[in-house]
C-alpha cells in the first residue's frame, strides 16, 4: 500500500489547516487505496483566531501538532521524525496555517521563511524525485522552498493576482486554474489546485482535490 504524507498546519482555516481540504485529502487518499500519514511541526501557532467572530484570541496559545491531531484522530507524527524515504508522495493542504505556521508568507509575502522541518522534508522529496501536491495557499510556500531551483516550477493558487505575483517574484510560473481542476508540473513532480482560494462550495473544492490526489498517486508509479 502506498503511503502519502499529509502535512497539517493546525486545525481551522484562519489559524491552521483548512479542515474541509484536509479531510477531503485524507478521504481521497483512502479511496485511491493508499494510506495517509499525517504530520505537523511541534510548535506554537502564530496566533489563535476565534472562528465564530474572526477575531484574534489575544493571549491564547495553541500547539500546531496538538491541534492537527484533532483532524488526524490522534494518529499523527512530529514532522521532524519523518523522512522522505518512508513515503511515496507528499501533500500539503491549505488554510492560513500554511502561511502562518508552516511559513510566515501571510506576514512577509515573497520574503517569507519556511519552517525548517517542512523545508527539509520538501527538499528531500525533490531530491528523490518523489511527487508532491499543494492545495489552496500552500503552493506559495512551495515556491519559496524551490526559489533557487534550476527548473522553474509551474504552480496555481487559482487567479488571485496579488498572491500569484508574489509566487512569480519567488521564481515560479503561475498558471490560472479553475477550482475543479489542477495544474501538473511533470518536470518537477508537483501538482497544485486552488481549493478554497477560489472555491465557493465544498463540492467543487472536493472535485479539484480528488483529481489532484489521484494524479499525485498516479505519479508514484
Amino acid at each position: 500500500m502506498k503511503k502519502i504524507g499529509v502535512v497539517l498546519s493546525g486545525c481551522g482555516v484562519f489559524d491552521g489547516a483548512e479542515i474541509h481540504e484536509s479531510v477531503i485529502t485524507l478521504l481521497a487518499i483512502d479511496r485511491a487505496g493508499a494510506k495517509g500519514v499525517c504530520m505537523a511541526p511541534n510548535v506554537d501557532q502564530m496566533h489563535v483566531v476565534n472562528h465564530l467572530t474572526g477575531e484574534e484570541s489575544v493571549g491564547e496559545k495553541r500547539n500546531v501538532l496538538l491541534e492537527a491531531a484533532r483532524i488526524a484522530r490522534g494518529e499523527i507524527k512530529d514532522i521532524s521524525t519523518v523522512k522522505a524515504e518512508e513515503l511515496d508522495a507528499l501533500v500539503i493542504p491549505g488554510g492560513f496555517g500554511a502561511a502562518k505556521n508552516l511559513s510566515n508568507f501571510a506576514i512577509k509575502g515573497e520574503n517569507c521563511d519556511v519552517h525548517p522541518e517542512v523545508f527539509r522534508l520538501v527538499k528531500e522529496f525533490a531530491a528523490k524525485k518523489k511527487p508532491q501536491a499543494a492545495l489552496c495557499i500552500a503552493p506559495a510556500m512551495i515556491a519559496k522552498i524551490y526559489e533557487d531551483a534550476s527548473n522553474k516550477l509551474t504552480l496555481t493558487i487559482g487567479n488571485d493576482k496579488d498572491c500569484s505575483s508574489k509566487i512569480e517574484t519567488m521564481g515560479s510560473i503561475h498558471q490560472d486554474c479553475s477550482v475543479q481542476d489542477f495544474i501538473c508540473d511533470e518536470k518537477n513532480n508537483i501538482v497544485t489546485t486552488p481549493a478554497y482560494m477560489l472555491g465557493q462550495s465544498i463540492s467543487e473544492v472536493a472535485e479539484g482535490i480528488e483529481k489532484t490526489i489521484n494524479q499525485l498517486i498516479k505519479m508514484t508509479s
